[in-house]
């Protein structure tokens, strides 16, 4: 199994960032995948999840400004962060749950002025 995000970066508050990650190893087309964030003396919080039918669930922090969607032609899951705030700040992972849930090494989102 492997998940590789990218698109993190450098944004100011009111901004926006759209968040990828290819996925290979497993059967991208049935399995769940999620992104969840994880700041520094944090634990790892969960943000958001799509199921293989496309329903979609959002952490209330989160709800109306982010978007989750997949591709599953290309084996690919996104999350599209609009209206960010400072309190977004965090290295960001993608999850497939399998048997066990497996994670990206993470990207770094950083909202500042």
């Amino acid at each position: 199994v492997q998940l590789v995000e990218s698109g993190g970066g450098l944004v100011q508050p009111g901004g926006s960032l759209r968040l990828s990650c290819v996925a290979s190893g497993f059967n991208f087309r049935t399995t769940a995948m999620s992104w969840a964030r994880q700041t520094t003396g944090k634990g790892r919080e969960w943000v958001s999840g799509i199921y293989s039918d496309g329903d979609k669930l959002y952490a209330e922090s989160v709800e109306g400004r982010f978007t989750i969607s997949r591709d599953n032609a290309k084996n690919m899951v996104y999350l599209q962060m609009n209206n960010l705030k400072p309190e977004d700040t965090a290295v960001y992972y993608c999850g497939a749950s399998l048997t066990q849930d497996y994670w990206g090494q993470g990207t770094q989102v950083t909202v500042s002025s």
